[in-house]
Formats: structure tokens, sequence, C-alpha cells
């Protein structure tokens, strides 16, 4: 009798075990698909820097009077500042920038007549919080080998300072060869005394002006430009109270229809590239193909939008409800691009489940990652004499 007593009880302790075994995939198991796990952190408080290139306040400053110098371009007209200005958030509202030939500033800059330059092929990233490209969902990332540019084509601030400069419709203009344009702007530089003093302070050593230091200093300055104090920042820090009830509605909406399945971790991007069949932008005269000519870009960050606008790789969608549309339109399967056949549509693309209904949570919550609170001081005067942020009047 004893026996089958103590066989009962463990029966019964068995099917309560099972049961909430099964109790838990439930909750984990919807309609036979797993559901994904994402994690999310505020930025960090600290900034990484590549061991060759420790930041000091002294190649800070001479990386900011390079960013704002016209000098680094082979016409002397377009600086970096030029299409990523601090009262742009260091980015530009056009969908594709007017670099060489051009005159004005940002929507109402226009290309000089006559003109043989093209527009710059992709919508300029802001440079705000490019210092964490990279970073991992642990808040691990590596600043020697931070992925840049909507191809991932280099790796660095200080690799990708040098690209614009080399690139003929952004900075380099006709007059000089992608060979021969560096060398050109440090015999420039060499010839200001006033830039060989900051060089040879900030490097600490002489004759100091060269190609890799210039890099240097401009990527210093760059990663004095972050925004981790935003209001999603504190709320995922522990403050509940930083974001509103429906902001935080938004963010669960945000994960739930697939938005998550790319923009993940603190900065909100894999860093990996995928196939969206985005419509061409017409005023391109050559088909943008993308990485390795798959058609594919790199996941943005969706951290400071209010600055970032148009959207996407080519700047087609003016505003984000256009991007919540398009989401909506592409997890059909259906390409919008005729270049890019539908089955070449990234598979997670395919996942995203957004309705109408969800676009305005989803906007709402993504307010919540703006940060106005970076250095928006535009230099007085630059050492070469020209124009600050090139010819942008």
């Amino acid at each position: 009798m004893q026996k089958k007593y103590i066989r009962f009880l463990f029966g019964i302790a068995t099917t309560l075990i099972v049961s909430c075994f099964n109790a838990e995939k439930v909750d984990y198991v919807d309609n036979g698909k797993v559901e994904e796990l994402f994690t999310y952190s505020a930025l960090p408080k600290t900034i990484k820097s590549p061991k060759d290139n420790p930041s000091t306040p002294e190649k800070a400053y001479l990386g900011k009077l390079l960013f704002f110098d016209p000098i680094l371009s082979g016409n002397r007209d377009v600086a970096c500042a030029t299409c990523h200005h601090p009262n742009n958030g260091y980015a530009e509202f056009r969908d594709l920038s007017i670099g060489v030939n051009g005159k004005g500033f940002g929507s109402k800059r226009v290309f000089k007549k006559p003109n043989a330059i093209p527009f710059v092929k992709r919508n300029a990233h802001t440079i705000l919080n490019t210092a964490y490209n990279g970073i991992d969902e642990n808040n691990g990332y590596d600043p020697e080998n931070a992925p840049m540019f909507w191809d991932n084509r280099v790796t660095s601030l200080e690799k990708q300072a040098l690209e614009p400069i080399k690139a003929l419709e952004e900075m380099r203009g006709l007059q000089h060869s992608e060979e021969d344009i560096l060398e050109e702007v440090i015999n420039r530089l060499k010839n200001i005394p006033k830039y060989q003093e900051l060089f040879e302070t900030a490097f600490e050593e002489k004759n100091a002006i060269n190609s890799v230091n210039l890099s240097k200093a401009i990527a210093v300055f760059e990663r004095t430009l972050v925004t981790n104090n935003s209001r999603f920042d504190q709320y995922i820090s522990g403050n509940k109270n930083a974001i509103s009830m429906a902001e935080k509605e938004g963010f669960e909406t945000f994960k739930r229809v697939g938005c998550a399945n790319c923009h993940s971790g603190p900065m909100f991007s894999d860093y990996k590239m995928h196939v969206l069949g985005l419509e061409e932008n017409n005023k391109l005269k050559k088909i943008d193909s993308g990485f390795n000519r798959q058609f594919s870009f790199r996941t943005p960050s969706l951290r400071n939008l209010r600055f970032t606008a148009p959207y996407m790789h080519n700047g087609r969608m003016e505003n984000l409800q256009k991007v919540m549309e398009f989401y909506e339109d592409i997890a059909f399967g259906k390409s919008q691009n005729t270049n890019i056949e539908d089955h070449q549509l990234d598979s997670l693309v395919k996942k995203i489940t957004i309705k109408v209904k969800d676009m305005a949570p989803i906007i709402s919550f993504l307010n919540t990652l703006n940060e106005t609170d970076f250095d928006k001081k535009i230099v007085d005067s630059v050492p070469s004499g020209l124009s600050v942020g090139g010819n942008i009047q």
C-alpha cells in the first residue's frame, strides 16, 4: 500500500513537472514560431580609442579645425562639415549630398553651372555616435575594426576620414586624381605655419603633418560627438519615468512586429548587410548595387532620426511614416526595385508584420532615441583662412 502511494505521488509530481515545462514552452512559442530574444542597453559613457590613437584635447581641437576647413578638398570649397554640419545634427537634410561644385547649405544647396559633377550616391550618415560603430548587444566594440559607410567598405574612423577626400563627387573634384589628392592636401597643410604648430603639439613630434596624422586628428574629433543620454538611455538604465506609457508600448510593438530583427543592440543596428528592394534614386545616373554588387546595404542606426531625414541609403523615404509603409509593403516579398528579384530579398524582411495601427506607436518610441546635447559650436575661423564649412553661404 505504501509503495502504491509513493508511486502515486511520484506520478503527480512528474505530471506537474511536465505541465510546467510545457507551459514555459507555450509562453515562448507562438503559432509554431520561436520568438526572437533581443538585448537593449544604454550606450556606454566612455569611448574607446585605437591603441595607436589615444584621444587628447589637442588632437580633438586640431581635428575640429580640419573638419571645418575646405582646404582638404580639391577646389578648396568643400569641408567635412559641408555635408555633416552641427546645425543639421552632423548629417544633412537632403536625399543625396552635393559636394564639389556646389553652393548653399543643406536642402538649399545646388550645383553651380556649368556642372560635370554627379550627386554623392548615398545619403549622408550622421557623424553622431559613429564612435560606437560595430557595438554589439553586450556593449563590446573594437574601434580599430568599426564598420563605416553604407557598405562597410572600410573599418575605423581613421580610415573613414580619408575616403571623402579621395572621392570625386564629395571633395576631390576633377583637378586632381585619386592617387595624388592626399599628397596635394598634405603639401597645402605643410605650407600653413599654424597647422605646422598644431600638428606638432597634437602628436608631440616634428614634421607631424602627414596623411596618417590627418586621419587620426579628424577621428579623435569625431569620437567626441556622442549622444549617450537620450530618454531611452535613461529609461533602459532604470529611470522608468523617462519615457511615456505610449512610448513604452511603441517599444514593445517595435520588437513584436520584427523591427528588432535587424535594429538591435545599443545602437539599434546589427551592422549587417540586407537586401530590401528599395527603388533607385533617379538623381543617380548609375545604378547603386551596394555591397559586393548584391544590392545590400548596412542596417543604419535609429538614434537621432530627427536629424537624418530623408531616410534609407539613397534618401528615398522623406519621413518615418513612408519608411513604415515601405516595410508594410515589402513584407509581402515583392521587390520595388526592378534590378532585384523577389527571391533576392532578405529573409528577415519577409518576417515583418507591421500594420497601419503599429506605425504611430513605433514612431513615438523612436523619438525617445533623439538627443540634442552634443557639440554644436562652429569654429570662428580655420587656419587656411578659407570659408568655415566650405561654400555654404
